[in-house]
């Protein structure tokens, strides 16, 4: 009998499916078409996480970000993405849960205790913020220790969401680009074998491994999904204030998505 995907085993019934998004906008950049083709005869639920910025002073990094974004005040910018988000998966017929931790571009340290308030508040923004840089601490892969309270929270709040929607199928990133928020998200999703099934990451698989070797050492196979692909580029310009950002040319390339469902050893009956 050929191995049928976890992915299309639950095809055949109409139970929910809770995807995870890092930020407003990755669900529907790594998975639209799949959402969209499986919103018509099931409950599909994307939470994002980390839906927040803070106030400034902000890093180079955080700066240069929002430049290339529509708006150029953060919490401005911020609730501009979450109108967006709403806006589309509802349009797509999708539920949308915005779970409020804040972007690791944005995300600063704890203050230490022998530092007063206003000494704190004189520092350079680099030594204040948990991922001071974007290429050496955001995409080198590396989460940071400051992160794990919110590691915890964030299991907890998965778990919850997990009993409330009842959800057959957990979809999370497999981390393609490394970006710290996607490792964490990752992390998550795999908290619950019974359930995951990993995404490659868009667009960051247009020019970084998807690690189908690692991937296949840990009983995942890939498996594709291309059909409704050419609504696609659409549904993502439904971004703007990041769609010019990520794909400065205008064209968004119609690319197969790719997911990680566990393979022939971790099937089970």
């Amino acid at each position: 009998m050929p191995f049928q995907s976890r992915v299309e085993r639950s095809m055949a019934g109409d139970a929910p499916w809770l995807f995870l998004s890092p930020h407003l906008d990755d669900a529907v950049l790594s998975c639209g078409a799949l959402i969209e083709a499986q919103a018509q005869g099931r409950e599909i639920i994307v939470a994002t996480l980390f839906t927040e910025a803070t106030p400034s002073p902000h890093t180079r990094a955080a700066q240069s970000f929002i430049r290339q974004c529509t708006v150029l005040d953060a919490g401005e910018l911020f609730q501009a993405r979450q109108t967006e988000d709403r806006a589309v998966l509802q349009d797509m017929g999708v539920q949308s849960i915005h779970l409020g931790e804040v972007d690791a571009l944005f995300r600063r340290r704890r203050k230490p205790p022998f530092l007063g308030s206003s000494a704190w508040e004189r520092l350079p923004p680099e030594l204040t913020h948990r991922y001071p840089t974007y290429r050496y601490d955001i995409a080198l892969g590396r989460i940071a220790k400051g992160d794990r309270a919110l590691i915890r929270q964030l299991r907890s709040d998965v778990a919850g969401l997990m009993a409330q929607t009842k959800a057959e199928l957990l979809f999370c990133p497999a981390g393609v680009g490394k970006h710290v928020d996607h490792l964490i998200t990752r992390e998550l999703g795999n908290g619950h074998p019974d359930n995951v099934v990993m995404y490659s990451d868009f667009p960051y698989d247009l020019v970084a491994d998807p690690h189908e070797t690692q991937m296949s050492k840990l009983g995942f196979v890939p498996w594709a999904w291309d059909t409704g692909l050419d609504a696609k580029p659409g549904r993502i310009r439904q971004y703007p204030t990041q769609a010019d950002a990520l794909f400065p040319s205008g064209v968004i390339p119609l690319k197969p998505e790719t997911y990680f469902v566990p393979g022939h050893t971790n099937h089970r009956p």
